[in-house]
C-alpha cells in the first residue's frame, strides 16, 4: 500500500476503534497545515509544514500522528513526528505504518511500541495528570470563530489560561508585532467570561475585565475586535462620558481605556481611584513594555492599585536593557513567539533593513529655534534614541517619511 492507502485501510480504522471521531469532544484533523510556508521572492511560498493527523479532544490538540506507507519502517517518521510535536507544544506524538504504532512522550523522553492508539479519555489522563477544576472548565469552552486558530496563538492562549488556573497573578506573553496579540487576548477573555471565572473562583458571576492601552487607536482596535461579545458587556471608558455620567462606568463586563484617561480626573484625583481596588478580576495591559511596569511611571500606580486582579502583559519586545522593569514585574513570559519564527512560518513578511541618514540625526538647541511646547536643555546634544521620546521635531519626521516613500 502507498501512504494514502495505508491511512485509509489501516490507520483510520485503528483511530476509529480507539474512539477518535466517535466519542463526543474528539476530532481527527487530517493533513493539518501547521504553517503557511515562508514567503519568498516574487510572492511564492516555501513548502508549508503539514501534519498527517492531529488528534483533538476537549477543544485541545493532544497528539500528532506521522503516517508512513505500510512498506516502510515506523522509525522513518519519528524525526518528523517529534518536530511537529515540538512546534505545537504537544506531549504525545506517534509514527505509524498502519501495522506498528510507535509512541513518543516529549516531556518524559519515553519511546516505545504500543498495540493500539489510546482512547481520548486515556490520552487526556496521560497528558493532564495535573488537571484542576478551572483547567477543565476552560477546556470545555470552545474558541469563538476562526480567529486565534494559528498554532502559536492556540499555545499562547492555553499557556495563559493554565497560568490563571494555577493562580498566577502576573502573566506575560511576548509575541512579534503582527501576530495577533489582541485576538489572543480576546479568546482568553472569551473563555474566562463563559466559564464564569472570577477572583473568588466561585463561578457565580462573570468576570470584570479591563483592557488597558496607551493609545486610543489601540483601545479602539481592541474594542472593535471584541464585537462577538454582546453589546451590553462592552464598555469604552473616556473622559467625556465620565464627566457626563458624573462618575466612572461600572455596568458591563469588559472595559476598555487608555492610561491617560485613568490618570486624569477632577482636582488631580485619578479616575481609576473611583473604582474599588478589587473591582476588576482580570486586566490586560497592551504594549506593556512602553513603561507600564517602570517604577517611575504613573502607569505602575494603576497596576499596583488594582493589584488584586490577575494581570496579563502583552508585548512584542524580547527582554533587553531598556525594558528590564517590565520583565521584572511580570516575570518570564509563559510563551514567546519571535519575529524570526513568524517569518519562517510564513505568517509575517520577510524584510530588509535600509538605513537612511539625514542632516538632522542629532540636535543641539539654537537660539533662533522655536520651542512649540515643553522645555529643552540648552547645550545638550539630543541623539537618535531620544527623538520621539524626549524631543520631537515634526519637520524631521515628515522628511523621513518622504524619503521612505520615495524608495
Amino acid at each position: 500500500m502507498n501512504e494514502a492507502e495505508t491511512r485509509a485501510e489501516l490507520i483510520d480504522p485503528k483511530l476509529k476503534e480507539a474512539g477518535w471521531g466517535e466519542i463526543e469532544g474528539s476530532k481527527v484533523l487530517r493533513e493539518f497545515h501547521i504553517t503557511d510556508g515562508k514567503i519568498q521572492t516574487g510572492g511564492k511560498r516555501a513548502k508549508p509544514e503539514i501534519a498527517d493527523y492531529i488528534l483533538v479532544y476537549k477543544n485541545q490538540k493532544v497528539a500528532v500522528i506521522e503516517a508512513k506507507p505500510e512498506t516502510k519502517e515506523t522509525a522513518e517518521g519519528v524525526a518528523q513526528a517529534k518536530a511537529y510535536a515540538d512546534k505545537l507544544c504537544i506531549d504525545y506524538t506517534y509514527s505509524t505504518n498502519g501495522r506498528e504504532i510507535y509512541q513518543i512522550s516529549m516531556k518524559k523522553g519515553k519511546e516505545c511500541t504500543v498495540d493500539c492508539f489510546p482512547t481520548p479519555d486515556g490520552l487526556w489522563a496521560m497528558i493532564h495528570s495535573d488537571q484542576n477544576t478551572w483547567k477543565e472548565k476552560f477546556a470545555m469552552i470552545p474558541s469563538e470563530g476562526e480567529m486565534g486558530r494559528r498554532y502559536y496563538q492556540e499555545i499562547a492562549i492555553q499557556r495563559a489560561l493554565d497560568a490563571i488556573a494555577e493562580k498566577e497573578k502576573r502573566i506575560l506573553l511576548t509575541l512579534a508585532t503582527g501576530t495577533g496579540k489582541t485576538i489572543i487576548a480576546f479568546q482568553i477573555c472569551w473563555k474566562l467570561f463563559y466559564s464564569r471565572w472570577n477572583l473568588q473562583r466561585d463561578g457565580k458571576r462573570r468576570p470584570r475585565i479591563l483592557f488597558l492601552a496607551d493609545r486610543n487607536i489601540l483601545a479602539d482596535q481592541a474594542f472593535n475586535s471584541f464585537h462577538a461579545f454582546s453589546e451590553d458587556a462592552l464598555v469604552r471608558i473616556n473622559p467625556m462620558d465620565i464627566r457626563r455620567r458624573g462618575g466612572v462606568p461600572t455596568g458591563g463586563s469588559i472595559f476598555f481605556t487608555i492610561f491617560q484617561t485613568f490618570m486624569s480626573g477632577k482636582d488631580g484625583s485619578p479616575y481609576f481611584g473611583e473604582y474599588p481596588p478589587d473591582f476588576f478580576d482580570f486586566i490586560v495591559i497592551d504594549e506593556c513594555h512602553r513603561g507600564g511596569a517602570n517604577n517611575e511611571s504613573n502607569w505602575r500606580g494603576i497596576l499596583e492599585y488594582f493589584s488584586p486582579a490577575v494581570q496579563l502583559g502583552l508585548t512584542a519586545t524580547p527582554k533587553r536593557k531598556d525594558n528590564i522593569d517590565t520583565y521584572k514585574y511580570f516575570g518570564e513570559p509563559v510563551y514567546t513567539y519571535s519575529l524570526k519564527e513568524g517569518i519562517n512560518d510564513g505568517f509575517l513578511t520577510p524584510f530588509k533593513v535600509k538605513r537612511i541618514s539625514t542632516t538632522l540625526d542629532d540636535y543641539i538647541f539654537a537660539s533662533d529655534d522655536d520651542i512649540i511646547e515643553g522645555e529643552i536643555e540648552e547645550g545638550k546634544l539630543y541623539e537618535e534614541p531620544e527623538f520621539n521620546t524626549k524631543i520631537e521635531i515634526v519637520q524631521r519626521e515628515a522628511k523621513r517619511v518622504q524619503i521612505f516613500m520615495e524608495k
